[in-house]
Parts: C-alpha cells; structure tokens; sequence
C-alpha cells in the first residue's frame, strides 16, 4: 500500500534526524549557514570560483571577481599574474569600472548586499553602498554618476548616485533580475530577468517566457520585451555598439512536448536572442547548438572592443561560441532559429555559423573583452581562459590561473557535475538546465514515469534527499533514486555510479537561502501573527505542513486532480523557499500564494474564513520561510 510506505522506518528516522538538523535553517536567519554549496567545506578546500571579469580602460589590468574566496583579485596582462587580492563583505557575483577607470564596483551578494567602490589603480575601498537582496551585474551610466544593481531576490533594481555614495531609489524588475547593460548614450538599462513569471497549467493559454526589464534612467519608468515562449534561464546581456541591438543568452524549452528523446534538442535548446531596443521586440531568437552536438547552457554574453565579435561562454560544455557581429545581425543567421514547434527541432540547420573553442577549465561563466581577446572566468578550475576570436580554427586558448589548481571535495565534484552538460547525451543540457541553482525553472514537464498528458510543475532539489519521496506523485521512492533515473532518463546517458554519489552530496549540501521578506533575519510582524495562525488549531496549516521540514512526508487530496492524473493524493512539498518556487501546486496553477489560499482554498475546510488581514498575514508567514 502506498500509505504503508511514508510511515515506515527508515522515514521516521530521515525525519527525527531533520528536525535535531535544520530547524534554525528553515527559518533562514543567518546568511553564512544558507550558502548554497557548504561554504564551510568549500573554503576549507580553497576555492576561488571566479565568475565575473571586467578589464581596466588601457586593457592592461584584468579584475575578476572570486565567489567562493570573496575577493577581486587583479592580474597584470603582461606577466598574467595575480597582483592583489582585496577581501569583500560579500560574495562578489559581477564588476564593473566607471568610464574614467578610476573606480572598480563590486556587487557584493547577501541578504542586505553591499555595492562596494574601490579604487581600480590600488584597491582602496572608497565606498559601500546598501543595496538588496542579492546584488549582482552592476552597471554605470556612461557619464559616470549613476549605476544600477540587479537585487536578484528582491525583484527591482537599484539606482545609485556614485558621487553621494548612496541609493536613490528601486526601480521594480519582474522576476529575479541576474543582468544588466546600458546602451551606449546611457538612456536605458536593459536587465534579463532569470526566469518566466506566469502560470502553466494546461488551462493557461499565455505565453511562458521571461520579461527583459528597460528602465528609462531619465524617469525610471519600465517597458518590457517578452522573449519567445518556452524561454527561460537567463544569464547574460550585453548591449551592442549601435545601440539599437542587445543580446540575452538562454534556453528555449520544448516544454509542451513529452521528452521521450534529447536529441536534436528535443527538450532544451540554447540560444541568444537580438532585440530591436527602440521597438522593443525580439528580433529573431539564434541557436548555438549543431545537429548533434548542444551548447550546453550559454551564460555570459559580450562583444569585442571594436564591435566586430560576439563571444558567448557555453558554461555546460567548457567551451565558448564565438560569431561575427555583422553575420548575427544578418539574414544568415536565420538559419540557426529554433522552430520549438516542429521535430527537428533545427530542421534548415546546416553547418553552424558560430565557431566553438575548447576551453582549458571548467564552468566558463562570466567574460569581458580586452582587445582583440575575451577573457572568460572558469568556476570550477579558478583559470581564465584567454579566447582570440582570429585564431586559425582548432587553436587552443590559453588559461591564466589563479592560484593552485583546486582539489574538489564530493560536494564540489558533485556540483561540477550538476552543471555538466558533456554528461549528457550530444551536451544539449544538464540538470541545471531544469533546475537552476538546483531550484525551478518556472515549468511544468510531462515527464513519462507517472504517465503522459499530466504535466508536472519542476520542483527545487532543495531538501530533497531529506524529504522523500521524490516527483510529485512520489514515483521515485527517494532523491538517490530520482537523481539515478534523471541522468538515464533526462540526460539519455549511463554515467559512473560515483558521480551520481557525487551529486547526490552537492544536493544534500544545499542551505535555504534567508528570505527577502525578513527583517534583520527575523519575521516580520505581520510573519508573526501569519505564524500563529499557520499553527493554530483553527487554520491547522501545520498538520500537513510541520516545522522544521514544513511537510508532513504524505500525500494528500487537495482537490488538484487532473483529467490525465493517475492519482487524486500527492506529495506534500516543503514550504521552505516557497517565496522562489512560483507557480504553485503539482500542475502549476497558481502563480502566487495569496491566490492559492483565496481561489484555490488550499488547505482551508468547509465554510472556514479568513479576514484579508488573516490572508495576508498567513501568506506574508509562508513567503518568509
């Protein structure tokens, strides 16, 4: 029987072991027990995880911004060395120099982020600066007196005057603001929003796709670009030297279609797409993969110094794609658009426009031009990969390290691997390409081990070794089991056992990130009155949802059954992180919580009502989970 099941055992201990474990982090008070990757064991192996570089004006200074060793650290160009580390309160996520070259900014990533102003010739901190919740991609204006910082889990983006040294304002994005760039006269901020912020149940008939944010700098008003739908899992922007052109870097998901195949890009493809900013609209959305072989995961974006190259780092296949400006932007390039609607999913693709380098590390992430050259940060190897983009082809790029080439615990092995699309069948993606930092990508997937037609919402790996089962109708009896099909299954590849150990570890290591809506790590007030209600004998939220895992570990009828559905009881999913993993319920239905409890009365019996200062302080409770 399958309710026999989740009242065994070996269940009652997973579950006494998670309540002595991890109550304080459910709550997520404290930012250092909520890295996502142990941070603690990571820096005790040394990790540096470099993931953004910028260059100086006379492109003679590299600066890059180490993640997991907190630091920026600058090399010289002319002897490729490491010549100074300066510490940052934060996890340093992006960089940028003032258009004198006179200050390096560094956005510092925490609960309440710091925007760190240094002196680029010697480190010198010369401000911080209060930004959001986890700031990243900074940008400024071309005469030098404002930036912006994406605040990632605030959803808005902060403007800053550089000479007072403070914030002047938010300005709202739309869902989890990761980059930025500013057109050449400095009028409008162009920010990629990572991930769709819709619906996606099958009786949602919109368009599921991300929101490219335009704030006017004039007015701070906003306007939106709609990318295509099936898009998701933005990483990067640029914006060309005309003016008129960015670039964003994504996935574009055949998400509608069961995936019963990866070839041919079946599932994923990955793609950049050129936007008309003045009419605001995608100009064509361009494929980097070839017929039988993905590009993995794009992440950053630029364009040379001279506007003559586009360069892309494919961070799931340890390369970068590299195309000529004028051919992107010309009628050539159409060759290489997707069709999601039809199998082949490249059906007039011929050879690929884009020319691919092989690069020395692992985890190509953020890159900048110098030159004539790119640079590209390797996360996982601590290099810079050196890219010439007039290399005779098949010419190897150079890497720059620096520091000791890193020794990989389980955990970060395991992550390495989490982020690997060369572990797939062809590279057309990895498990980060469904799961985004191991959480969502905002999708319902009609997955075939409970059945076709019954599309199920993506859930985040947090926790997921300590709340089994896994899926949503509990057909994979524990995460080991779910992460052992999902590379047969998803990925289409038989892979060592031990990488799937290695995996297993990196999810078993992930912390809940603190909520935005906590105050000095703390509930709100209105958290507070939520709390008691949550709890209270009347509402009863806590008897399928209990501290600290805030599930049960049993499934439930809550009136959720589909047409296609096998089952009308399904699993009951931690609350903890519910603020980052809308739409919600098994199939996508609500897209915030308030109209879950409102329209969908989840968990609300009979005639019981709640007063709308009830409703919002339950909601405000669970949001800050």
């Amino acid at each position: 029987m399958i309710g026999d099941r989740y009242s065994s055992a070996p269940r009652r201990r997973i579950y006494q072991w998670a309540t002595i474990s991890v109550g304080i982090a459910a709550l997520g008070v404290v930012w250092e027990a909520s890295r996502a990757n142990a941070a603690s064991v990571e820096s005790a192996a040394g990790y540096q995880g470099p993931c953004a570089v910028a260059v100086s004006k006379d492109a003679k200074t590299l600066f890059v911004a180490n993640a997991d060793a907190r630091q920026v650290v600058w090399i010289d160009l002319a002897t490729e060395t490491v010549v100074r580390r300066v510490g940052t309160p934060g996890e340093p996520t992006g960089l940028a120099l003032t258009p004198d070259g006179a200050k390096l900014l560094v956005a510092c990533a925490a609960p309440k982020s710091t925007l760190l102003v240094l002196a680029a010739a010697t480190g010198e901190r010369m401000a911080a600066i209060r930004v959001g919740h986890t700031a990243m991609s900074p940008v400024v204006t071309p005469d030098g007196n404002r930036a912006y910082v994406c605040n990632r889990f605030d959803n808005d983006v902060s403007a800053i005057d550089l000479a007072a040294a403070k914030e002047l304002g938010r300005v709202p994005a739309v869902r989890e603001p990761v980059a930025a760039a500013v057109t050449p006269d400095g009028r409008t901020v162009v920010v990629a929003n990572h991930l769709p912020h819709t619906r996606t149940d099958d009786e949602f008939r919109g368009d599921v796709s991300p929101i490219v944010t335009l704030i006017d700098t004039q007015t701070h008003q906003t306007a939106a670009i709609a990318l295509p739908h099936g898009a998701n899992g933005l990483r990067g922007v640029c914006v060309l030297p005309d003016g008129r052109h960015a670039l964003v870097t994504h996935l574009l998901s055949n998400f509608q279609k069961t995936p019963f195949r990866v070839d041919m890009g079946w599932i994923n493809v990955n793609v950049l797409s050129i936007l008309d900013l003045p009419e605001r609209r995608v100009v064509r959305t361009v494929g980097m993969d070839e017929q039988d072989s993905g590009a993995g995961n794009p992440w950053d974006v630029a364009c040379s110094a001279d506007g003559s190259w586009v360069c892309v780092s494919l961070s799931g296949i340890h390369q970068a794609a590299i195309i000529e400006q004028s051919v992107l932007l010309s009628d050539a390039a159409r060759s290489m658009s997707p069709m999601i609607v039809a199998w082949p999913i490249y059906p007039s693709l011929g050879a690929s426009l884009w020319r691919r380098v092989a690069l020395p590390g692992k985890g190509p992430r953020g890159l900048a031009a110098a030159g004539n050259k790119f640079y590209v940060a390797e996360f996982f190897s601590d290099s810079l990969a050196e890219v010439a983009p007039q290399a005779e082809q098949g010419a190897a790029s150079r890497a720059i390290r620096l520091g000791d080439p890193p020794r990989l615990t389980l955990e970060r092995r395991g992550e390495m691997l989490f982020h690997d699309a060369t572990i797939c069948y062809q590279q057309w993606q990895s498990c980060a390409s469904c799961h985004p930092d191991a959480r969502v990508d905002g999708l319902n997937w009609d997955l075939m081990n409970d059945g076709v037609g019954n599309a199920k919402n993506t859930k985040s790996m947090l926790w997921a070794h300590q709340t089994p089962p896994a899926m949503a109708e509990g057909v994979r009896m524990s995460a080991e089991e779910a992460v052992r099909s999902g590379i047969r299954h998803i990925l289409f590849s038989s892979r060592p056992e031990e990488e799937a150990l290695a995996i297993d570890a990196y999810l078993k290591s992930l912390r809940p990130v603190p909520s935005p809506r906590l105050i000095e790590g703390q509930l709100s007030p209105a958290a507070q009155r939520g709390q008691r209600l949550f709890h209270s004998a009347r509402i009863g939220c806590a008897r399928c949802h209990p501290a600290p895992l805030y599930t049960d570990l049993k499934p439930h009828n809550v009136g959720s059954r589909g047409p296609m559905e096998r089952t009308d009881r399904f699993d009951t999913p931690t609350l903890v992180e519910a603020w980052r993993t809308a739409p919600y319920l098994h199939d996508g239905r609500y897209l915030t919580i308030k109209e879950l409890l409102l329209e969908g009365r989840h968990g609300l019996r009979g005639d019981l009502h709640l007063s709308e200062q009830e409703l919002d302080d339950l909601v405000e409770f669970v949001l800050s989970l």
